[in-house]
């Protein structure tokens, strides 16, 4: 404050000033004296903050207010707590609040929180905030708090962004609901992925694509409870069989997508060979029994679509040729 700002005073007013600068400074030179330091593996400290409980007042590092947007000549002479929490985010204000109360009525240890705050262009700034009660009345209430400010914008926006980007592939990688495999928008998503690593890096991939011998027959003579059960069993049959780098994937219906990253046609095919071999072998709940049929192809630089339709074209002819059988 300027000389001129004291001027008409009264007596306790000036006293009350000479007070909180006392309590100030004595907070300063504690600090000091103690070589206070707070370090963190973020950047973005703002400085230290410190509020008068009895008159309201804070005294905190310009950089918070200008990083918000607002310059000196912004501010209020008086510059009370409210001036920032009536700028927090509406989902954040109550938990803020109730951070501070729990530590002013000596239910924390700590003021702690991590905060939206409205900067002067109406976007919002993240911050973390922590401080503690320094100064005690005599009847032990608090009249003084020292903390410090760091902005956590970048962080923050990044942790969203990241968990965003999380939530996207949790959506894209679904399972198919009844048998556990991997859908058909990851099959191909994956497919693409590969193929285009293919073409940039070289290396082979071929795919599997297979279907299960007159499943309508099964649906019609044993319902579709055991039709379900069939799938779902078969499904855990090729996952056994396959590589561990393999994907396994229900592409629809009974029509299965096997993808085999690193394996040329003949690698596909003794695959294929050894999943027709064990479902053939398996009796089925309810006693079914059932045939598979397959169609490989090694990937030669086409586009996915052509790649899948050359796969199921050979598929196609293992089921014109008597079915029960992979075709290359």
């Amino acid at each position: 404050m300027k000389i001129s700002d004291y001027e008409g005073k009264s007596k306790e007013e000036l006293i009350k000033i000479i007070e909180e600068l006392e309590m100030l400074n004595h907070q300063l030179l504690d600090e000091k004296e103690q070589e206070t330091r707070l370090d963190y593996a973020w950047t973005g400290n703002l400085g230290h903050w410190y509020w008068n409980v009895h008159t309201n007042r804070v005294t905190f590092n310009a950089l918070k207010s200008e990083t918000l947007g607002y310059r000196k000549e912004d501010l209020p002479g008086d510059l009370g707590y409210q001036f920032f929490t009536d700028k927090l985010h509406p989902e954040d204000h109550a938990r803020v609040m109730e951070n501070m109360m729990d530590h002013l009525k000596g239910r924390s240890p700590v003021y702690e929180t991590e905060y939206r705050i409205q900067a002067k262009d109406g976007t919002y700034h993240w911050f973390y905030d922590r401080g503690r009660i320094t100064r005690y009345s005599n009847e032990g209430k608090p009249l003084f708090l020292a903390g410090i400010v760091f902005d956590i914008t970048e962080r923050k926006n990044r942790e969203i962004s990241l968990e965003q980007a999380n939530q996207q592939l949790e959506e894209k990688i679904l399972v198919d609901p009844l048998t556990g495999l991997y859908n058909r928008r990851y099959l191909i998503e994956f497919l693409q992925e590969k193929a285009l690593s293919a073409r940039s890096l070289g290396g082979r991939i071929s795919i599997l694509f297979m279907d299960i011998d007159h499943f309508k027959a099964v649906n019609d003579n044993y319902g579709h409870v055991v039709g379900d059960q069939v799938l779902q069993e078969a499904s855990l049959l090729m996952k056994d069989v396959v590589r561990q780098s393999d994907v396994v994937g229900r592409y629809g219906g009974e029509e299965f997508l096997i993808i085999l990253p690193g394996a040329g046609k003949m690698d596909a095919f003794e695959t294929g060979e050894r999943i027709r071999n064990a479902i053939q072998s398996r009796q089925f709940p309810g006693g079914v029994n059932i045939t598979i049929s397959g169609g490989v192809r090694e990937f030669q630089g086409e586009t996915i679509t052509e790649f899948i339709d050359e796969a199921d074209r050979n598929l196609l002819l293992a089921k014109r040729s008597g079915r029960n059988r992979i075709q290359t």
